[in-house]
């Protein structure tokens, strides 16, 4: 099965990626940009070759203990672009740096900058903190993405000997422990997808399986080695997911990546040993995070501290964490959901936390990054007092922490694994992005995907191409399922212009026939305006109203509305219309400023034409107040 993308709104991200995104964060790597935040990451794995290949060096490791990690999932990002745009110089400069990072790996396997460089008496000693098996699945997940881009495979041999050396400690040796950052997990999986090693699946089931087993796991160790990286939440068994055995696991908790890179893994896990109660598990937490700890943007994560899921409907908006890297985290998920079971909800949050929070993370010039990503934004207070200061009203250039920007590179570059599936004869359309899935090789055929979608009317139509040039009359027997979207009220399906009936499932719409070249399928999307309101639980809501269009949800700012979000008000009966650039207009009010604190007198509102953009867009056009839900007045 190959998917391809020809959709005018997603091909601008990835030639954005291939053009400026991917050029700009290998000079970021290198330290090339000035006046940055210095990442270091290509002179760690240089200094580490040195001390293996001479037994010293005077270089010093620089950054977070998972510093490795950008310099992964940079090649994995670099890895799909090369799947779609040829480019001998990038892959030239890939194998270098995979060159270098087979330099910087010792004997036995072991492969991680930090401990090479600043004592190896250390390793293994700290899994709570030190991730070194998160760099290392972030590191399999870009050798193997490399391996099919490019048919080269020596970062996989690399990643397997790191692999057989974790094996052996955890599963020969029977080393007790387990990641304190879940992400190899989800990356063994991808291994043995990709080698077929039957040891991958086993070592990925061992670490899914022990986790929570002990809860004091991390305490006791830290009681033994005596030393920590940061100190926090060692004692916290909920916030790395270790509180309980993860098939007893019924709420999200804790930090929102390490959690739904988790529950991506326990249910690829699912799927391949066919574990109900493990599956059970995943439902149970899939309902937890999008029915009671999701932003409408498709954001997890309602703390800063700890960047973390906090409680039920506990979802502020000033303050929100909301991290980047946590909606792609949740994307993973979904996908691994669908692949358990083809149900429309799971694709209906894939496509909300893309089209949203994902885009959002990156400026539309490719060179700026959200890590957090706020519902409202106020200068002079966010980014600036303590309470405020991680929700950043403009985008930096990089950070610290630089987790996200390559995240976004890596989630965007791959986005065709995410739109189709195909199994047992039938055509998952899970995101409606123009392309194609190509089946010629093992059913003959390919669907073409031409859509008036995300910022059209909404049109889907899909079409056959059978090779039958000739006219002999070709055909084949399948079934196309196509997702019906939960934002869509009235979707109509026609077959040739006539209006079909078809099985509804799970909200999928599953058309089968004898398709022959010429046929077409069009599916025509309802995408009226709407009005969101939210569970009255979610007290920061309350009387408030936020606007959606297909997939995209809306935000009100200042650089549109007189420089002022927060004295405006929708008016409950008020029309709402759609104008170009996908832009709309709300009537609504004003509300005057008296100038005073606290005031006696009844406040006054003027009406006034309120013009909402969507989400992913905020934040380029300087600094601005912006606000996504808004309060509603007759």
């Amino acid at each position: 099965m190959k998917s391809e993308i020809h959709c005018s709104f997603f091909e601008r991200y990835l030639w954005l990626m291939r053009d400026v995104v991917i050029p700009y964060q290998e000079k970021v790597l290198r330290d090339e940009i000035p006046n940055i935040e210095k990442s270091h990451v290509i002179d760690n794995f240089k200094y580490a070759a040195e001390k293996i290949e001479t037994g010293k060096t005077d270089g010093k490791f620089y950054g977070m203990v998972f510093q490795d990690s950008d310099a992964a999932k940079w090649l994995e990002a670099a890895a799909y672009s090369l799947s779609l745009y040829k480019n001998a110089e990038l892959e030239e400069r890939c194998d270098e740096l995979i060159d270098l990072i087979g330099r910087a790996q010792h004997a036995d396997g072991y492969l991680n900058t930090y401990f090479t460089l600043n004592g190896m008496e250390r390793r293994w000693t700290n899994l709570c903190e030190a991730h070194e098996m998160y760099c290392a699945g972030h590191m399999m997940e870009a050798a193997v993405a490399y391996a099919q881009a490019t048919g080269k495979t020596k970062l996989i041999e690399i990643m397997e000997k790191m692999a057989d050396h974790i094996y052996d400690r955890f599963i020969t040796n029977s080393t007790e422990g387990y990641p304190g950052h879940p992400e190899i997990e989800l990356a063994l999986m991808r291994m043995y997808g990709y080698t077929g090693d039957k040891k991958y699946l086993a070592l990925a089931g061992h670490f899914i399986d022990v986790r929570g087993v002990n809860p004091h796991f991390y305490s006791e160790e830290y009681k033994k080695s005596g030393w920590h990286v940061w100190g926090a939440h060692i004692h916290e068994p909920e916030y790395a997911q270790n509180d309980k055995p993860v098939r007893e696991l019924t709420e999200a908790t804790g930090h929102s990546v390490r959690a739904v890179y988790l529950y991506t893994a326990m249910a690829d896990y699912a799927r391949a040993i066919n574990d109900p109660q493990l599956k059970k598990a995943c439902e149970t937490l899939w309902e937890n995070i999008t029915q009671k700890r999701m932003y409408i943007t498709g954001a997890i994560g309602s703390a800063y501290e700890g960047e973390a899921f906090t409680a039920d409907y506990h979802l502020p908006n000033d303050t929100a964490y909301a991290e980047t890297c946590a909606s792609i985290g949740l994307i993973f998920f979904a996908r691994k959901m669908l692949a358990l079971e083809k149900r429309g909800e799971y694709a209906d949050v894939m496509e909300r936390a893309l089209y949203n929070c994902v885009l959002a993370g990156v400026q539309l010039d490719g060179t700026r990054f959200f890590y957090v990503n706020p519902l409202e934004v106020i200068p002079g207070i966010s980014g600036a007092v303590k309470t405020h200061r991680h929700t950043l009203p403009q985008r930096p250039a990089w950070f610290a922490c630089a987790c996200c920007p390559p995240n976004v590179a890596r989630m965007i570059g791959s986005l065709s694994e995410y739109t189709w599936s195909f199994e047992n004869g039938i055509a998952y359309s899970h995101l409606f992005i123009n392309g194609a899935l190509d089946v010629t090789e093992t059913h003959g055929y390919k669907i073409i995907l031409d859509s008036f979608f995300p910022e059209g009317d909404g049109r889907l139509e899909y079409s056959f191409d059978l090779d039958d040039e000739e006219g002999t009359g070709k055909s084949v027997d399948m079934t196309l399922a196509v997702r019906l979207p939960g934002w869509s009220k009235n979707t109509k399906i026609f077959l040739n212009n006539n209006k079909i009936k078809y099985i509804k499932k799970n909200n999928y719409a599953y058309i089968a026939g004898r398709f022959t070249q010429g046929d077409m399928v069009r599916v025509e999307l309802d995408m009226k305006i709407k009005r969101v309101y939210a569970n009255p639980k979610v007290n920061a809501n309350n009387g408030k109203a936020a606007f959606s269009r297909g997939p995209f949800i809306y935000c009100a700012e200042g650089e549109d509305n007189d420089g002022e979000v927060f004295n405006l008000f929708i008016n409950k009966k008020g029309n709402i219309k759609l104008i170009e650039n996908n832009i709309l207009k709300a009537e609504g009010y004003r509300m005057k400023n008296s100038g005073k604190l606290y005031s006696y007198d009844a406040p006054l509102y003027e009406p006034y034409e309120i013009t909402l953009t969507p989400y992913f867009k905020w934040g380029n056009r300087g600094l601005n107040e912006m606000r996504v839900w808004l309060p509603e007045i007759n």
